[in-house]
């Protein structure tokens, strides 16, 4: 195709040839009578300034649910903790009829998992995912000060477990939210 019909042709599909290479740049197609660039189902090309939705979200409300949910599953893992054996919190988790430190690995595993997906930047997200390492230890020696309770070191090798779990199982995942 050569000539007139050609170059609309590829300005349609947001396509033209630069230069005598024939290689091919975006074009940001453009309403008829403006100079603006036509929005193409909630996505805006790149460079335009518009973020890009994914799952219904932006990127930054997507970090932000998930670094809020990270928050929360702290402050459930530092009351479950460091709550007395007797509290009704620790008897309804009793009657759950689940291994202890199975209880351990899923938390820690979640813990370690949403700051590796949540965060912008990788190195924070994993540091920040390594860290509940330290904060799982340090609530299970705030046991020994709780009635009812005692430090494990089982519950802290099960804690190490998750943590690792999750911070390797979010780096895959954190690279395929990035493709999506």
């Amino acid at each position: 195709m050569s000539g007139e019909a050609g170059r609309l042709l590829s300005i349609a599909y947001g396509t033209v040839l630069a230069g005598s290479r024939g290689r091919r740049r975006q074009v940001p197609p453009v309403e008829k009578g403006s100079k603006r660039p036509v929005k193409l189902k909630g996505k805006m090309l790149q460079g335009q300034g518009n973020p890009t939705t994914r799952f219904g979200l932006t990127s930054e409300t997507r970090h932000t649910v998930i670094l809020s949910l990270w928050g929360v599953a702290i402050c459930c893992v530092v009351i479950g903790s460091l709550a007395p054996a007797a509290s009704p919190l620790m008897v309804v988790i009793g009657r759950l009829h689940i291994w202890d430190k199975l209880q351990h690995f899923g938390a820690y595993l979640a813990l370690s998992f949403l700051p590796v997906i949540g965060f912008r930047d990788r190195r924070r997200g994993i540091v920040a995912g390594l860290s509940m390492f330290v904060l799982g230890t340090l609530l299970e020696g705030g046991q020994h000060f709780s009635p009812g309770r005692a430090v494990e070191f089982g519950d802290v090798i099960a804690n190490g477990a998750g943590v690792s779990c999750g911070t390797l199982l979010g780096l895959p995942i954190r690279a395929c939210i990035a493709i999506l």
